[in-house]
């Protein structure tokens, strides 16, 4: 087994170094956190199922235009990655008011929004994520604003892809959340959709039932996990034959 170095252990997901200059291994483990880690668990199989739907939205976003650190899916748990630079914000869209802004506004869940809703949360665990205005972001210079303009329009351009091909399927796409990266060309900066793209970071909901169908499930006690994530990944048709676990790389320090 090849043996690999470390680089980045997170709460759902591992970077070990890529095996060429500029690449990393992106691993994504069975762990599930709630709450900025406050509940925890080890859902068998989810690594494996986020895995292969963030290399098809990856692959489709790819498609049409839009750029993203994916290069290829390795195995069942691991894909090969673009180094990037992350910019230290979570993109969050919302086509329906819940979690935290149905809170917030004292909405009901799952009430529709007059359009989608672009914010920003900045990157800080120990914080909690805090929303904060595009006028911080600029003003700290964690972006610029053309940087703002193009995040805002890559941010519905995926919106477009991720409603009408959850829709497809007969699922709701209630919000989601992203990371954007950048990748330097020589000495120019490029925009890319970074992180991963799974039920981990959305809300899905059942066109009919209204069943939920993300990490919700895990985060209210409403059922299994796995159940949940196999059931979007079915409908996706991206559900492995054969769901088994690679023991991790050896790492040298």
């Amino acid at each position: 087994m090849a043996r690999r170095k470390l680089i980045y252990e997170g709460k759902a997901k591992i970077l070990y170094e890529g095996p060429e200059p500029g690449t990393y291994v992106q691993y994504f483990k069975d762990d599930a956190t709630a709450g900025n880690g406050a509940k925890k668990d080890v859902i068998e199989g989810k690594g494996v199922l986020n895995n292969r739907m963030s290399e098809f939205f990856m692959v489709g976003l790819g498609n049409i235009g839009i750029p993203t650190h994916f290069i290829r899916r390795i195995n069942m748990r691991e894909q090969l990655i673009r180094q990037v630079e992350i910019i230290p914000l979570e993109v969050i869209v919302r086509n329906f008011a819940a979690g935290s802004m149905a809170k917030r506004l004292g909405m009901e869940e799952g009430a529709a929004l007059p359009r989608p809703i672009v914010e920003f949360s900045y990157k800080d665990d120990k914080l909690g994520d805090p929303l904060v205005p595009e006028e911080y972001i600029i003003a700290f210079g964690w972006a610029s604003q053309q940087d703002m303009d193009d995040i805002v329009s890559m941010a519905l351009r995926v919106n477009d892809f991720l409603s009408g091909t959850m829709y497809g399927v007969g699922i709701k796409l209630i919000d989601f959340k992203i990371e954007i990266g950048r990748i330097w060309d020589n000495e120019f900066p490029r925009l890319v959709v970074a992180d991963e793209i799974s039920p981990d970071c959305c809300r899905l909901w059942d066109v009919e039932t209204g069943q939920k169908l993300d990490k919700d499930v895990f985060r209210q006690d409403l059922g299994n996990l796995a159940d949940a994530y196999t059931e979007v990944a079915r409908r996706l048709g991206v559900l492995p034959s054969n769901v088994t676990h690679r023991p991790k790389p050896t790492l040298i320090n």
